[in-house]
């Protein structure tokens, strides 16, 4: 079984200007834990002024625009002593497939949620790859197995990002151990209007952390995952027509 220590390491997470969100809250449960550094990502650094002051110089700012393929092509060669990475940002622009602008959105959520963490991984590849104590986390959604309501194109944007967790558990091999995350409705700004219960995103970032120390690949956080993930290996269909209707949904979590 393949385990990430925590003690010593040197992560790098992208998506972490938003105090309420996923990343600054994984960025938080490292630290406690024992990381040496932290490279915490940001389309304008400065947000991350108070995350690095309170880290005593622990976490190192960085402006990262993930979609901007020249600038995340270095990543590798600037950050050299990086052994875990985090892709956690992401973008849901919440339309049908049928609306007028969804191949607008999915082009968007395509580039944001799929193609940014496949070009992350591949400039940290050498960093990575053949190497003991190392680790891939990305962060997806139960959306990657259950395309979900009022989010038709971001679910299948989620379900690439899915394939793309395990094409790379293949490719990098045992040495590496690559965690794909599938939370429900999470308490963060991306989820406000969402008329669901939410898990907040500590509850999150301790299970990634319980994965990274245990060797598990597939993280379910929270309470609605894990029932429309149970209910898809035991009846995919049924879960499929039960998404045809939000209410239901909502009724069943």
């Amino acid at each position: 079984m393949t385990t990430l220590n925590i003690t010593n390491t040197v992560a790098f997470v992208t998506g972490t200007n938003k105090k309420n969100g996923i990343g600054r809250a994984v960025v938080d449960a490292l630290l406690e834990n024992g990381a040496k550094k932290v490279y915490a990502t940001a389309r304008d650094a400065s947000h991350l002024d108070e995350l690095v002051k309170s880290a005593n110089g622990r976490v190192v700012a960085i402006s990262l625009d993930v979609t901007d393929k020249d600038q995340v092509a270095k990543l590798g060669e600037l950050y050299p002593d990086v052994n875990l990475v985090v892709n956690n940002a992401g973008y849901a622009g919440y339309v049908s497939p049928l609306d007028g602008n969804a191949s607008e959105v999915a082009a968007k959520e395509m580039e944001v949620n799929y193609i940014a963490p496949l070009r992350i991984i591949q400039s940290f590849s050498n960093n990575l790859k053949g190497k003991n104590n190392t680790g891939i986390v990305n962060v997806a959604s139960i959306a990657s197995l259950v395309n979900v309501p009022n989010a038709g194109t971001y679910s299948a944007s989620k379900a690439a990002a899915h394939s793309l967790t395990q094409a790379q558990r293949r490719d990098f091999g045992e040495n590496t151990l690559v965690v794909g995350v599938y939370p429900g409705p999470i308490d963060t700004d991306m989820a406000e209007d969402l008329p669901f219960d939410k898990t907040p995103p500590l509850a999150v970032a301790l299970a990634i952390l319980d994965a990274l120390k245990h060797g598990k690949e597939d993280v379910f956080p929270d309470a609605m995952a894990i029932q429309l993930h149970e209910g898809w290996q035991t009846d995919a269909k049924a879960v499929e027509r039960m998404m045809a209707d939000p209410q239901s949904l909502t009724a069943s979590a």
